[in-house]
């Protein structure tokens, strides 16, 4: 048994309640494989979690965290040798199951992914859930039949960890990128990703007609209700929309008629329960031909377990751009 450090929640409630504690290696749950933590990240559902402003977490006490990177130093599985370097998003980690802000997690062997060729840990944790998130839209709407040919790809919330991951790999890919964010300060950075075009929401101009002139030749979109409605109508013939987030509400006020006329597609994309073979796909992409040019350039803030309250608050108050990573164990890391 080894003592290590954890953000620990005892209990659900409206208001934060955790914070880091002293657990051991034998309050583990159950698992396979048993991986040393050298990074997490802070994602949306984590953020919620942690504020106890969403209900995320089913299990107490519970460690949050959907994330996880780190070296694998038990396990009793053959595929998944001790030593090697493994990474682990979704899938229940840091919502019934002890997450990813310890320095120590166990999880079944399935669950685990090897670190793609050519990446460190903390490049890994650049991309994390929101990463995986971003590949599956992609892939999920080239299996539709999406194509550069099809025209502008609109990214909304473009300046968060899965827009600005889509703006890099779309771009990366021969896609013309439309970056929509309503922060001003973020259109450099946006511009650099790859983005061909930085507007508002309001800039778009986009209408109210439940069919309207067609613009763009889909749309990856986090933010979800008015604006995904007003989106809609706008996609060209045979045109793919992947809806990967509610930044902006639940809400989806729309007709039939974009899908019925011109034969729009919208496709759900859930990371934390896709089958393992999709998973396993979107990552080998990710480390060949979906790669981010930098993907350390997609980290604005890098904080410790003891920080993770103030991000948390920062990143739904809007605050914050990009991603952020959580040191957990980095001196033993790479």
């Amino acid at each position: 048994m080894q003592d290590f450090q954890a953000w620990r929640v005892p209990a659900a409630g409206s208001e934060p309640q955790g914070g880091v504690s002293t657990l051991s290696t034998a309050d583990l749950p159950e698992g396979d494989v048993r991986v040393r933590v050298a990074y997490s990240s802070l994602n949306y559902k984590d953020a919620l979690a942690v504020t106890g402003r969403g209900k995320i977490l089913r299990d107490f006490p519970i460690t949050p965290g959907i994330d996880a990177v780190g070296v694998v130093e038990a396990s009793a599985s053959d595929a998944v040798p001790v030593g090697s370097w493994v990474l682990i998003t979704g899938c229940g980690l840091g919502e019934t199951h002890d997450g990813g802000f310890a320095e120590y997690v166990r999880v079944p062997a399935d669950w685990t992914v090897p670190l793609p060729t050519g990446y460190t840990a903390r490049q890994a944790m650049a991309l994390g859930t929101a990463g995986l998130t971003a590949a599956l839209a992609l892939t999920r709407m080239e299996a539709a039949g999406q194509g550069p040919e099809l025209g502008d790809v609109v990214v909304t919330g473009a300046s968060g960890g899965v827009g600005s991951i889509a703006v890099d790999i779309l771009s990366n890919a021969g896609y013309r990128v439309l970056a929509v964010s309503g922060k001003p300060e973020a259109a450099e950075d946006l511009r650099a990703l790859g983005a061909a075009e930085v507007h508002s929401p309001d800039e778009l101009g986009l209408g109210s007609r439940p069919l309207d002139r067609a613009r763009f030749g889909g749309v990856i979109d986090s933010v979800g209700d008015g604006l995904l409605a007003r989106l809609l109508p706008h996609v060209r013939e045979y045109g793919n929309v992947a809806a990967i987030g509610l930044a902006g509400g639940v809400e989806l006020e729309t007709t039939v008629m974009p899908f019925i006329l011109r034969g729009v597609s919208l496709i759900g994309i859930s990371a934390a329960n896709c089958p393992r073979a999709l998973r396993l796909e979107a990552w080998r992409r990710l480390g060949t031909d979906l790669r981010p040019t930098d993907p350390e350039r997609l980290v604005t803030a890098e904080i410790g377990l003891d920080g993770l309250w103030q991000a948390a608050e920062a990143l739904l108050e809007r605050r914050s751009r990009g991603r952020t990573l959580v040191r957990v164990a980095a001196q033993r890391g790479s």
